[in-house]
């Protein structure tokens, strides 16, 4: 059994991050393995839960992988640790829009069956902080708040007006931090700035949140309460096990669509690679993108392409001028290309290179990111010139869980296959005629969108393969082949 909290708040800008981060580094320095983990599908936090404890910050997201998988996950990234603790999203009961509780940190609290530490914005009130933490404490009986850190006290008055108003909601306060500029993280456009873009900076930033939360935290309270969550009774999570399900019938999800929304956008679906029945016989080598521009990604990815039986190597599009040698398949997550447009479209070397293994029929997998590394230009600057389109950066922030179908056979899936996203970008990409879509979003509105062209899957949407591991497995079957 692994000891665990979740760290959840009445609302988002309470200081989850910072308290969060802050607990994992100081449970940390005292001598525990401390398992980081996230709930959504935020890719920034564990960034910063990674550089707290030592081990890659993990995902769980009800919505995208489906609930019965957060225990499993959850027990797989926490397997041989001493304490667990998982940040969640937004508000405590806030979730996928119009879905109720689903994807909430609530939700996910329940399933792990873990205890509640809320943190309260306490900087513009003193009494009001007991009827907010009561009202959370007693909206669902099954969520058990076991403990309150007052983030954000100006003063010792101060603190000692909310301690006693806490007294009668019989919730203890374990926590009380005073207003910290020095710990506060730089945000932008999408949010915090990722750790690879802070480097040394982040560094100092993590272990002056540990050392802000040792002062003003009751850790052995919290640790106590935390040996408090019973056993999950489930078995953790192995990448081997996702072997390839059945194929869903090749019926077009454009039937799903109405009518008027079926633009005609290229050819037929030609023959494609079978699905790899299985792990693969040779081992390919799958390249990943990374380094400051390509931080967005999940740890289960890796470990899925490895269970099916191919070698990932990490390269770096803003330095290497080189495919790794011998790569046979490509992988371009998440990131802020936006923000280095300049100096990827300098890398004229590797920009190339990506383009000759794209014409050579080689799976390329693109995400967000990696979709606009793939076009023909992203704010006017040349690009890898893979896609017949151009991106640039827009007003509109374009965010939400998605579910969509595949249009036609690629290198990801086979036609019609169901697959739930979460889109969050604030560009547009502008296609060329004749492209192909590769997916048919059906929730919340419908459409087309991304592209597929002989072995290249490039869309808006990121996904996670732990809910469908038959996508990695086809992924490196087509790689090694």
């Amino acid at each position: 059994m692994v000891a665990r909290l979740v760290i959840a708040a009445p609302a988002s800008g309470s200081g989850k991050t910072t308290v969060t981060t802050g607990l994992m580094a100081a449970f940390t320095r005292a001598g525990l393995t401390v398992s980081p983990h996230k709930v959504g599908p935020d890719y920034i936090d564990p960034g910063y839960h990674s550089l707290a404890t030592g081990r890659p910050g993990r995902n769980l997201d009800a919505y995208m992988c489906g609930p019965e998988l957060m225990a499993p996950l959850f027990a797989h990234g926490a397997r041989g640790c001493d304490l667990a603790v998982v940040e969640g999203v937004m508000g405590l009961y806030d979730g996928a829009s119009g879905m109720g509780e689903l994807a909430s940190t609530a939700q996910v609290a329940k399933l792990l069956r873990a205890p509640v530490v809320l943190v309260v914005d306490a900087s513009s009130q003193s009494r009001s902080v007991a009827a907010l933490v009561h009202g959370f404490v007693s909206w669902d009986p099954e969520v058990r708040v076991g403990g309150v850190i007052l983030n954000k006290v100006g003063s010792d008055r101060h603190e000692a007006l909310l301690r006693e108003a806490m007294e009668d909601v019989g919730v203890p306060v374990l926590g009380a931090l005073r207003r910290a500029p020095q710990v506060d993280t730089p945000s932008r456009h999408l949010g915090l700035v990722p750790v690879a873009e802070r480097r040394t900076d982040a560094v100092d930033a993590v272990a002056a949140m540990g050392e802000q939360v040792r002062q003003g935290c009751d850790l052995e309270g919290l640790l106590a309460l935390a040996r408090t969550a019973p056993p999950l009774g489930v078995e953790a999570w192995e990448p081997g096990f996702g072997l390839p399900h059945p194929a869903p019938s090749r019926k077009s999800p454009a039937d799903a669509l109405p009518a008027a929304a079926r633009p005609a956008r290229g050819s037929a679906p030609g023959p494609a690679p079978q699905a790899p029945q299985g792990r693969v016989s040779a081992r390919p080598l799958v390249a990943v993108a990374g380094g400051s521009a390509f931080t967005f990604s999940y740890a289960e990815h890796t470990e899925l392409l490895t269970a099916a039986g191919a070698e990932v190597v990490t390269f770096d599009p803003l330095r290497d001028e080189q495919l790794p040698p011998g790569t046979s398949g490509l992988v371009i997550g998440g990131g802020f290309p936006e923000v280095y447009a300049a100096e990827l479209s300098a890398n004229e070397r590797l920009r190339k290179a990506v383009a000759e293994l794209a014409r050579s029929g080689a799976p390329v997998a693109a995400e967000c990111a990696g979709l606009l590394y793939l076009a023909r230009s992203l704010d006017g600057q040349p690009m890898c010139g893979v896609l017949d389109a151009d991106a640039r950066m827009s007003g509109r922030l374009t965010l939400g869980y998605r579910e969509a179908v595949a249009v036609r056979d690629n290198s990801l899936a086979v036609a019609g296959t169901r697959l739930r996203g979460h889109e969050f970008h604030r560009t547009v990409i502008e296609p060329g005629a004749g492209a192909d879509p590769a997916w048919g979003v059906v929730h919340p509105e419908r459409r087309f969108e991304g592209f597929v062209q002989d072995g290249v899957h490039a869309s808006y949407l990121h996904t996670h393969w732990a809910a469908r591991p038959e996508v990695a497995h086809r992924f490196a079957g087509a790689c090694a082949r």
